[in-house]
């Protein structure tokens, strides 16, 4: 999704909107990148209540139709538009249990349906180069003297392919289990107890090659670690990383190993999913390990493994010469 306009992200919002988004960080504990679009989208709803003069809490189905309509005319795009419209569903439940709105006339409303596409997953071969690239470059920044950074990166890699993490599920990952901590890794058990979507939580096996690489990084970890910090994951600031700079450290992790395509962190979600999928053919245990509510989320990997299967028959098959 593009980044909204500079002028729209410094736009000060009406303090009941404000008070919603506290509530969102708070109390549902959204990601800050959710936060950031979700602030966007009650800007635009600020302004086009404003402009048809319309107050907030007596706006109706009708007025939220029209100002969808004006934002698709705008260009933006179908899941930019969905985004829009669950946030102000949002705002007005909200609204609603407090008794200041009747209804919520977000309810009512549909957003465009948008194309669904493949996620993005990389080949066996390729997530497994990444993560052996990585250990390669840990051993020789280990003979330049400084490992630190490599071991981290490596340790970040092997959790996301490994275990299927969201990035924000990593980020807030702490060293030790305690009341405040979002999630955790039990190393005697080899699980990561992670907080998902939904403030739902979920343990994830964690593999053998994912725990020798946390604990060379945990050896390490000292080295760059503010006093006192919980994170497990750290900037050579020694605060927590953000997901910026993992996404900065992946996309070199990417090129030192070779790999033809750019890579993100939610890559290697998709290709946990997708490879797990493959050998196992379990669609329900990798719903439970992904977190997913629904199983129609986790299904499109079906897709994905189809496509795979499709790929290996063209290039394998005496018969499989077929029309594009």
């Amino acid at each position: 999704m593009a980044a909204p306009p500079l002028a729209l992200a410094q736009e000060p919002l009406d303090a009941e909107l404000q008070r919603y988004l506290r509530h969102l960080q708070v109390e549902r504990r959204l990601a800050a990148r959710t936060l950031a679009l979700y602030r966007d989208a009650l800007v635009r709803l600020q302004r086009l209540a404003a402009a048809e003069r319309v107050a907030l809490r007596e706006a109706q189905a009708h007025h939220l139709r029209g100002w969808l309509a004006g934002l698709r005319a705008q260009s933006l795009a179908p899941r930019s538009i969905a985004l829009h419209l669950s946030a102000w569903r949002g705002l007005y439940a909200w609204w609603g249990r407090d008794g200041l709105v009747a209804s919520n006339p977000a309810q009512a409303v549909r957003a465009p349906k948008a194309a669904r596409p493949l996620p993005s997953a990389l080949p066996v071969d390729q997530a497994v180069a990444l993560a052996d690239a990585d250990a390669k470059a840990a051993a020789d920044a280990a003979a330049a003297g400084r490992p630190e950074l490599l071991a981290r990166d490596q340790a970040i890699v092997e959790l996301l392919y490994g275990c299927g993490l969201r990035i924000g599920e990593l980020l807030g990952l702490d060293v030790a289990a305690g009341a405040d901590a979002a999630g955790w890794i039990d190393r005697d058990d080899a699980m990561a107890h992670v907080l998902g979507k939904g403030r739902k939580r979920r343990g994830v096996p964690v593999g053998r090659p994912a725990l020798d690489a946390l604990a060379r990084w945990l050896a390490l970890r000292p080295a760059l670690a503010a006093a006192g910090e919980p994170a497990l994951f750290v900037s050579q600031r020694g605060g927590r990383l953000t997901a910026n700079q993992l996404r900065k450290r992946l996309q070199a992790q990417a090129l030192r190993a070779g790999l033809p395509t750019r890579v993100h962190p939610h890559m290697l979600r998709h290709s946990f999913a997708s490879h797990l999928l493959q050998s196992s053919g379990d669609l329900r245990a990798v719903q439970e390990l992904l977190g997913h509510a629904s199983i129609a989320t986790t299904q499109v990997y079906t897709r994905l493994d189809f496509q795979h299967l499709a790929k290996a028959y063209d290039a394998a098959h005496p018969r499989a010469k077929r029309k594009a």
